[in-house]
């Protein structure tokens, strides 16, 4: 692994090696430590991620996962586990009241109680609705995620938030609840459509703006070969990417503020105040990834024109996107419309409009109350492209 990444490795190489364990921990875990096991063919170590087998499993996975969730199936079921499948729908539709009701009645009928547990298989949807069943059913049960996505493997099944959509906004619904444990096996994204492995690289290049340069360097160097499932640069970005966010989480569970001007999680919300309300204003139909990089963008453009930011960083995120694919530009909806769903952001703290900006790569800072003349400017940068 490269210097900067400081999970323990059990493999001396990144690509098809031995598993990399990555290690979440700190004070204010509060539910205690748990492992992030990044490798190939990871399966047999589920059951010891719940203590074993033995007991009532709920597995929450998405319903295109057939193959991968049978599979998972019969490994609890060899452990000795009571097994109940949930298939969820796919993607956004999964995060909905109405299916974690469908979920919570089926625990209920199976008399699942707080020494039973629940795994999720999929991407990052499945990812936040079973660890919100999860969270809510008696006040918390353990969870363990099996993320099947580039996307769910860097950033939603690693610490612990969880949550639903409604029609006023992404995740406005939601609880805080830490796995016991993730594996994120490599081999799933050998299956993965393209858009969706290009939509995930936007919460890689991310963590790279916010914390991790060397990610950006990877990504730049061969922007190719970074993208190929299988390659050791692709698995050396997603260790990267899962490091920085356990760095992150560790200080702050909570999101409660960082220390010395730093955000705290917070941070992890780069780009992410707009990228909600695109996604909103599309109806969800919008990949989070697209929207995650068109927010990054809009909101390098607000710190340069606050003064914050250099214009030479502002437009490597241009050129770090399309490298791998993603759009830098949207113009779907009317600007009103995106700024009235902005306003009720999660970071919004009462009419104070608050957005996560760079003084320089790896130095986020939060911008409070920007003029609303100085957002629209930013989203023109945006819109025309």
């Amino acid at each position: 692994m490269a210097d900067g990444v400081t999970g323990a490795a059990t493999g001396a190489a990144p690509g098809a090696g031995p598993a990399t364990t990555l290690h979440l921990g700190g004070p204010g875990v509060a539910a205690g430590p748990y492992d992030v096991v990044v490798g190939h063919d990871l399966l047999d170590r589920l059951p010891g991620m719940l203590g074993g087998g033995g007991g009532r499993v709920a597995v929450a996975r998405a319903a295109s996962l057939a193959d991968l969730g049978d599979r998972v199936l019969a490994v609890l079921r060899e452990a000795g586990c009571v097994v109940l499948d949930l298939p969820l729908p796919d993607g956004e539709a999964a995060k909905d009241v109405a299916v974690a009701a469908d979920c919570w009645q089926a625990l209920g009928r199976a008399g699942f109680t707080r020494s039973d547990a629940v795994v999720t298989v999929g991407g990052g949807a499945t990812t936040d609705m079973g660890g919100f069943v999860a969270a809510t059913w008696l006040r918390g049960v353990r969870v363990v995620h099996v993320p099947t996505t580039l996307l769910a493997m860097v950033d939603a099944a690693v610490g612990g938030k969880t949550g639903l959509n409604t029609g006023e906004g992404k995740n406005l619904v939601g609880a805080f609840h830490e796995p016991s444990g993730v594996l994120c096996d490599l081999r799933t994204l050998a299956g993965l459509p393209r858009p969706e492995l290009v939509s995930g690289m936007a919460e890689v290049v991310k963590c790279g703006f916010i914390a991790d340069p060397a990610i950006l360097d990877l990504v730049e160097r061969s922007p190719s070969t970074a993208m190929t499932v299988g390659s050791p640069e692709l698995r050396e970005l997603v260790e990267r990417a899962i490091q920085v966010k356990i760095d992150v989480v560790a200080g702050d569970f909570r999101e409660t503020g960082g220390v010395g001007g730093h955000p705290g999680r917070e941070a992890l919300n780069y780009g992410h105040t707009l990228a909600h309300a695109i996604e909103r204003a599309e109806h969800y139909r919008f990949r989070h990834g697209d929207a995650v990089a068109i927010g990054m963008v809009f909101v390098a453009e607000l710190a340069r024109l606050a003064g914050l930011l250099d214009e030479a960083t502002a437009d490597r995120h241009r050129s770090v996107l399309r490298s791998v694919g993603l759009p830098t530009s949207y113009d779907g909806v009317s600007w009103e419309d995106l700024l009235g769903t902005m306003r009720i952001d999660k970071k919004a703290r009462g009419d104070l409009m608050r957005f996560v900006v760079l003084e320089g790569i790896g130095k986020p800072v939060l911008l409070e109350g920007p003029d609303v003349a100085l957002l629209e400017e930013a989203y023109a940068t945006v819109a025309g492209g």
